[in-house]
């Protein structure tokens, strides 16, 4: 009888939707790390042969063999040590090209004995003087060859003298040329690209940001701190200074005024989607880690979890909505990179700033385990609302009741203050939901859109035709653009 109540009792939490968890779609691995050794993962590329390097902040690169598999058993070895903050790898015709702190490097093992013994510096058009927050995060190759690297201003929040261009973005040509080609920027803590190779960047909460958030590199574009902008007077590369934004404000209405001044795609509610957002990978694995097929993950340092990024372009603009993807990793990640397989590689640290996970640094590896979630897959904006696609179909029943929608839109103050509360509040109201025949998409019309702000719709009452509810029911819209029509 005990045997059948719990059957019973099982079958009833799984009918009613209780029994699925994020482990149930994607595991995570741990991987040993080298003995003895004091590696926070800063830096992940994947080499021929499936071997897979790994950078560490303290400056050191390792190269392991046996990575992938259930239970790793890797065999490590030092390639590179002293190297000076490396954040940001990449592998190309034979060398391992490095962000380091002052410059973009490569270095290459000509001998076979399976250690780097040439060193060649490839661009370091910028400055740095030693303060402990001059950190440079580079990208992997784009389709020109070019490294895009992202310099962190001098304390987080300021500009000196002695280390030109901070807070801007500079490119690294294959021929070794250094080319400014953004400004704006705060404290990043990660950067990386899109399917179609346009170049995104994460900006941490502080100065002239009111929440984290992920950004577009737009050549020449402005993304919002101009603490920087003195740094016009050493170039001519993007014209002439362009005024400055007013304190107080708020991005939509200093886009009025300051044409460069780019919107953020992505505004990540500081607190809500973690604290400090940093690398930046795209799912071009076609389909090897799940639905999310040309989607954004933004590893998160702080909350030690992974974010799922749709984006979408309106009137020229990017923009989209922010979904949580998984957390539970054993440190702080900053950066991630996917393998030819379709698994993610994770690495990070708690140093600094800490994290929910404890450990000090951690190498992970996150390998869908062939279920797909019930998901809001995209959430696209509307003239009149919005449309969600999900991963499985959804009960009308459930799609078309308005109770199982709850929205609430607001912003941020944009200041030279640190960060800011959430403000301008308002509570649009979904007046009608229409749901496609086949249960895989639902159309909200929605009264009360605001341009400019983080749209926060929440979906605990949509089902779907196995009676299971959403495994992430939030998302985050940030609505620059409202499309025409």
């Amino acid at each position: 009888m005990k045997y059948f109540l719990l059957t019973l009792s099982t079958f009833s939490i799984f009918s009613l939707g209780f029994a699925q968890t994020e482990e149930d779609y994607y595991s995570i691995t741990t991987i040993p790390l080298p003995e003895g050794e004091v590696i926070e993962v800063s830096g992940i590329d994947v080499l021929p042969d499936n071997k897979v390097a790994i950078a560490s902040r303290r400056g050191d690169v390792f190269v392991g063999e046996g990575v992938f598999g259930e239970d790793p058993d890797p065999k490590w070895t030092l390639f590179a040590r002293g190297l000076h903050e490396v954040i940001g790898i990449a592998w190309k015709d034979g060398w391992l090209y490095l962000t380091q702190r002052p410059e973009v490097s490569r270095i290459k093992d000509t001998d076979g004995d399976g250690r780097a013994d040439v060193f060649e510096t490839m661009g370091d058009g910028w400055g740095i003087n030693g303060d402990y927050h001059e950190y440079a995060f580079g990208t992997r190759h784009d389709k020109n060859g070019d490294i895009w690297v992202v310099l962190c201003l001098t304390g987080s929040g300021g500009a000196d003298d002695k280390s030109p261009f901070r807070g801007w973005c500079m490119r690294v040509t294959p021929d070794g040329k250094t080319i400014p080609t953004g400004y704006g920027i705060r404290s990043p803590g990660g950067i990386g690209m899109n399917h179609l190779g346009d170049v995104f960047y994460c900006d941490n909460q502080g100065l002239w940001n009111g929440s984290s958030s992920l950004k577009h590199l737009r050549p020449g574009g402005f993304q919002g701190n101009h603490t920087g902008n003195k740094y016009f007077a050493l170039t001519d590369a993007l014209g002439p200074k362009p005024p400055e934004p007013k304190s107080g404000s708020r991005i939509e209405i200093e886009r009025q005024r300051v044409p460069d001044l780019v919107p953020p795609p992505i505004v990540l509610p500081h607190g809500k989607m973690g604290n400090s957002p940093a690398g930046i990978e795209c799912d071009e694995t076609g389909g090897k880690f799940g639905p999310f097929k040309n989607q954004l993950f933004v590893s998160e340092q702080t909350h030690s979890k992974i974010h799922r990024i749709f984006l979408e372009k309106v009137n020229g603009f990017y923009q989209g909505a922010a979904f949580p993807f998984l957390k539970g990793f054993g440190s702080g990640n900053i950066v991630a990179r996917f393998a030819a397989d379709g698994s993610m590689f994770t690495g990070g640290t708690n140093r600094g700033w800490g994290s929910h996970g404890k450990k000090p640094f951690s190498f992970q590896r996150v390998n869908w385990t062939g279920k797909v979630p019930f998901e809001v897959h995209e959430m696209r904006a509307k003239p009149d609302g919005f449309e969600l696609t999900f991963t499985h179909p959804a009960t009308t029943a459930s799609l078309s009741d308005l109770a199982s929608y709850k929205m609430e839109a607001y912003t941020y103050i944009y200041q030279k203050g640190y960060g800011s509360p959430v403000v301008d509040k308002s509570v649009p109201t979904v007046t009608k939901a229409v749901p496609a025949k086949d249960g895989k998409s639902v159309r909200l019309r929605v009264k009360g859109l605001v341009k400019g702000h983080v749209h926060e719709l929440r979906m605990e009452g949509i089902r779907s035709n196995k009676d299971l509810p959403l495994l992430h029911n939030v998302g985050y819209y940030t609505l620059n653009e409202i499309p025409n029509g």
